[in-house]
């Protein structure tokens, strides 16, 4: 009996191991057939399923790895990191515009998809006439410009339509859009690839200096301070390129003075002066010559009554008041000298009509007046009659694009008693070609309202373009 006893004792703790497996084996089961329950395991390995899904029958919607996870976390935080400023989107658009212009150049062709304009630029008056249509077209497709709505009229947003100075006026009311729709007008000032300062020089003299008693240039300075301080302080934008991408625009004679006001602020400022002289810090990297028009009342562009070359009859032909020492030296050797050929004049006869005798002209003299600005130039171009340029230090407008030698003669001031010379001594074939030159650029001296690509206007936008594509801004 205790035999017994004792191997059945010895039985127990088999017994019990046996039932603790197969306890063992039955909650196994239970887990894996049970897709709820919390128990809890070791990490599965990053290259395995993990079945999200509460779909029976072991069908799956979506299998998603930790890896997967991972990965996606990471491409929404490069995503984040990857939105690009706006200035950087503009940068970015001004880079694919430089390539453009790159590849025009060196493969004399175009890369537009259209035609955006019915104008082409052709013949030996342009530096390089791919890369110019090229530049031009780009400008079209891109070119923003923030106006400023700081300011009250009459100092800012409104100008002169009309005489010497009307540029101003008709420049500001273009761009703000007030007679057409604009289409180089930034909705928001984040878009913008320029800022343009619109106070106006010949408002402001007109206005502050009534009487003129005193040239001392303290108001139009404060004006011009008062307005760019205005703006430092509400805006980003100035200080972000020290002012390189914003700029002004004046004809009158004072305007390159407005710099005196702060060198250091105005250092990088665009300004585009009608008075482009050299030798009085004019800098043609930078600033930007555009043309002086006389513009008559109720017209754009100067009265044209060009004739035919066999029916001028006036070799050369100069009539304007003694401005300055060049006009003085110029009537000096040649009014009142009985010239049938070089003809000068203070005061044009009352029988004759200045435009008339333009239109009659072969060679019309422009010399400078007080300032190296003059409208004549213009109203030579118009006239179809060779423009005899005869300046110092003048900075001649779009000559980023434009070759003057071949539609106009520069004479420099110190040869005015051999202008006869000179002129005569130019061959038939040579003068034809200038007056074919005159012709191909003529369009880019005409004005129009609203603007057309390739006219004055746009040639004065794209000169500052141009001056915008030299730059390139931070945005890091």
């Amino acid at each position: 009996m205790a035999n017994t006893t004792t191997k059945f004792l010895l039985l127990i703790p088999t017994f019990l191991l046996i039932i603790f497996f197969y306890s063992s084996f039955l909650n196994q089961n239970h887990f894996n057939s049970n897709p709820t329950s919390n128990k809890k395991l070791s990490d599965p390995p990053s290259n395995l399923p993990v079945n999200i899904s509460n779909e029976p029958n072991g069908h799956v919607r979506h299998n998603i790895s930790f890896s997967t996870i991972l990965e996606k976390e990471e491409k929404e935080k490069e995503k984040e990191k990857k939105k690009k400023s706006s200035l950087e989107k503009i940068e970015e658009g001004l880079a694919r515009a430089r390539a453009a212009i790159r590849e025009a150049a060196r493969s004399r062709n175009y890369t537009f998809k259209e035609q955006v304009t019915t104008f082409i630029p052709r013949g030996s008056v342009y530096r390089n006439q791919h890369a110019f249509y090229q530049s031009h077209i780009e400008m079209i497709k891109r070119f923003k410009i923030w106006t400023y709505r700081e300011g009250e009229q009459p100092l800012v947003h409104l100008a002169p339509l009309n005489n010497i100075y009307g540029i101003e006026g008709q420049f500001i009311d273009e761009i703000e859009g007030k007679m057409s729709s604009n289409k180089f007008a930034a909705h928001q000032p984040d878009e913008a690839h320029v800022f343009f300062l619109p106070f106006s020089v010949a408002n402001t003299v007109d206005f502050l200096y009534r009487p003129l008693i005193s040239y001392n240039r303290g108001p139009l300075y404060r004006v011009a301070l008062d307005y760019v301080n205005v703006v430092v302080e509400k805006y980003p934008y100035w200080n972000r390129s020290h002012g390189a991408d914003h700029f002004m625009l004046s004809c009158h004679d004072w305007a390159p003075s407005v710099s005196y006001a702060n060198p250091k602020l105005f250092n990088n400022l665009i300004r585009a002066l009608c008075n482009a002289n050299s030798s009085e810090g004019f800098l043609p990297i930078r600033d930007v010559s555009i043309p002086e028009v006389n513009i008559p009342p109720r017209k754009l562009n100067p009265s044209s009554f060009g004739l035919r070359i066999s029916q001028r009859n006036i070799f050369a032909f100069f009539a304007g008041r003694t401005h300055g020492h060049v006009r003085k030296y110029l009537f000096e050797q040649w009014k009142d000298k009985k010239d049938e050929d070089i003809r000068v004049f203070e005061y044009v006869p009352k029988n004759l009509n200045y435009f008339k005798m333009l239109g009659q002209s072969k060679y019309c003299l422009c010399p400078s007046g007080y300032e190296v600005a003059s409208p004549r130039i213009v109203e030579a171009i118009h006239a179809e009659c060779i423009p005899v340029i005869i300046k110092d230090n003048y900075s001649f407008p779009f000559n980023d694009v434009l070759d003057w030698s071949k539609f106009s003669i520069h004479i420099p001031v110190a040869r005015i008693p051999e202008i006869k010379t000179i002129l005569k001594g130019i061959s038939t074939r040579k003068y034809l070609k200038l007056v074919k030159g005159v012709r191909s650029v003529k369009w880019h001296f005409t004005l129009n309202r609203p603007s057309k690509p390739f006219d004055l206007i746009h040639m004065v936008l794209h000169s500052i373009w141009l001056r915008r594509l030299d730059i390139r801004l931070p945005y890091q």
